[in-house]
Parts: C-alpha cells; structure tokens; sequence
C-alpha cells in the first residue's frame, strides 16, 4: 500500500518534470511578467490533469529503480521538456530577431520601448509586435494546443528512453530553420522598403551634396515605415500564427 503510493507520487513528479520544464520556456507561460507562483501553479495543476493518464505508464519503470536510475529519468523528463519548449520558443526568438530588423528598416531603432515577454531593451516596435503575436496565442487558444503537443510527447518520447543529443539538436535545427524562413518572408517587405529607400536617398544626397538629405528624409521615412507597417500589419500576424499554428498541430 505505502510503496504503491510512494511509486505513485513519484510519478508523478516525473510528470511534473517534463510539463514543468516545457511551461518553464514555451511562449506565453514563460514571460518575465508572470509571477513565478501563478507559473509553478499552472504545471502542478497541469500536471495534476494529465497525471492519471501517465502514472500508469511511469510505474513499471519505477519498480525497484535504483537511485541512478530515478535520476536518469528524471533528468531525461527534464531534457525532454525542455527540448519541446525551446523548439515553441525559436519561432517567437525569430520574429524578435526579425521585429528588430524591421525597426531597423523603418528607422525606429533608436527609440527605446518597454520590454513585454524579456528584461532586454529593445526599440519600441519589437514590444508592440511581440505583445500583439503572445495575446493572439492565448486568442486562438494555441495554448491548448501546447498541453496536447505534451500530452501526444509521450508517444513519440517514451519515459525511460534515452534521447540523443543528435536528435534534439536536429529537431533544433529544423524548427530554427523553419521560424527564421517564416519571419523572413513575413517582414521581407520592410527589408525591400529599407533598400529601396536608402538607395534613393543616397542617390538624393550624391546630386545635392550641399543638402543634408539624411537628416531631411528621416521623418518622411519612418512615415512611409510606419504606413506600411499600416498596411501589412493584420497579413503578418496573420501568417506568423499560422505558421505557429501548423507546428503545434504536428
């Protein structure tokens, strides 16, 4: 009786490692402006949830474990969810990278704004974009989709099986890969805007050298930036969650 609660507790530890550690970097849950209590609060009670589900699957592994054994798993449950957190997380590391650029591009990049999900500085642009794309998750109810991509997890990633280095860091690789293509096409017109502009400008300034163009052009070009950023704004978003959207589905 003692050494099958005992056996079930335990397991349910080792649930609350690998829900844990994924709520601990995916986007949204892992945000700086969330308490740390209500984020502990969200994977206990998350865990509590899927854990009648799984202590099943965790108790033969349990049986008689050695000590090293205990910390393998548990370590592996840790890796595990921390893999699938960050592969979450690089699509919201790339529209950041990318937010930046775009600010950039449009000449925002000197005006310094309120960090949203990070404590970095960033430029106002990338805040508003950022603080746009993390409510739409919660919208749209991706973050659902996150507990059932943990819950589907343990059918590809078994307990106890050790996951190879190789493996995490190709699913890394594909996932970064991925991210940085979507952003990159998303925010691509800011980028031909910026070449098209500074080219022009620059032309502007070899004709009129005694004029100081540069200064001149710099409000007529956060204008057009900030027109076109108008104009484009509902498409990005719209695009980035749906690329968000078909990787949680997988």
């Amino acid at each position: 009786m003692i050494s099958g609660l005992a056996d079930s507790v335990l397991a349910t530890f080792i649930v609350f490692c690998r829900i844990g550690a994924c709520l601990m970097l995916v986007p949204g849950f892992s945000s700086v402006n969330i308490p740390v209590q209500i984020r502990l609060f969200v994977a206990i009670v998350t865990t509590f949830a899927l854990a009648p589900i799984l202590v099943a699957t965790l108790k033969p592994l349990l049986t008689d474990a050695q000590p090293l054994t205990l910390a393998s798993l548990i370590g592996s449950e840790l890796f595990t969810g921390s893999i699938i957190g960050i592969a979450g997380r690089v699509f919201f590391l790339a529209l950041q990278t990318m937010a930046t650029a775009m600010a950039g591009a449009i000449g925002l990049s000197n005006i310094p704004g309120t960090p949203v999900g990070d404590t970095d500085p960033a430029p106002a642009l990338v805040p508003l974009i950022m603080a746009a794309v993390t409510t739409l998750l919660f919208m749209t109810d991706q973050h659902w989709q996150v507990l059932r991509g943990l819950m589907n997890s343990y059918d590809v990633w078994h307990p106890g099986d050790r996951l190879g280095g190789d493996v995490a860091l190709s699913q890394l690789v594909s996932r970064l890969s991925e991210a940085f293509v979507l952003t990159l096409r998303i925010t691509s017109p800011f980028i031909v805007y910026s070449v098209i502009v500074n080219l022009a400008v620059g032309l502007v300034n070899k004709l009129t050298p005694s004029i100081p163009v540069y200064f001149i052009s710099v409000p007529f070009v956060l204008l057009g930036g900030l027109l076109l950023l108008y104009l484009t704004s509902d498409e990005l978003l719209t695009q980035f969650m749906i690329g968000v959207t078909s990787f949680l589905a997988e």
